[in-house]
């Protein structure tokens, strides 16, 4: 657990040194084997992409690395991953995550996405976002042939 703290301890640095650069209070390990394989920093400031959180760059520029699957890999981040970068781990395969500030530590502050989480959370006619669903008969297709490709019997 000693590298747990080290790790961590070095997500919060990144996001100090982040805050002190104009950016966000937020920073993001990614380890291998106990090894930092990456280290990122939420960017929005620069950037003006908001998709830019520490968490998901830290994704990019591991799996440009070593690959998209991040089997083994472990994020230490200094805030608790929004949902967004939530979805991404698990669709990289992650194996753990370790953070700092709680979504009800950072809501005083304006920095909590438990909101969002809960959102996503409900079934889609209930989301505050309209989402509609029209099914097209060509997707039935497509599917198929990707399938087709890429698990051949």
């Amino acid at each position: 657990m000693t590298d747990d703290h080290q790790h961590l301890q070095r997500a919060v640095a990144l996001a100090s040194a982040n805050v002190a650069q104009g950016g966000r209070p937020f920073g993001a390990v990614l380890t291998l084997n106990g090894e930092v394989l990456v280290e990122a920093v939420n960017e929005i400031h620069l950037t003006q992409d908001p998709t830019a959180h520490a968490e998901l760059l830290a994704i990019r520029a591991a799996s440009q690395r070593v690959g998209a699957r991040l089997e083994g890999c472990v994020i230490y981040a200094s805030g608790q991953p929004c949902p967004m970068c939530l979805s991404a781990m698990y669709l990289c395969g992650v194996a753990r995550v370790v953070f700092a500030a709680s979504n009800a530590m950072a809501e005083p502050f304006g920095l909590s996405t438990a909101v969002i989480g809960q959102q996503v959370g409900l079934p889609l006619s209930e989301q505050r976002l309209p989402i509609q669903h029209l099914p097209d008969a060509a997707m039935t297709a497509l599917y198929h042939r990707w399938k087709t490709l890429h698990d051949p019997e």
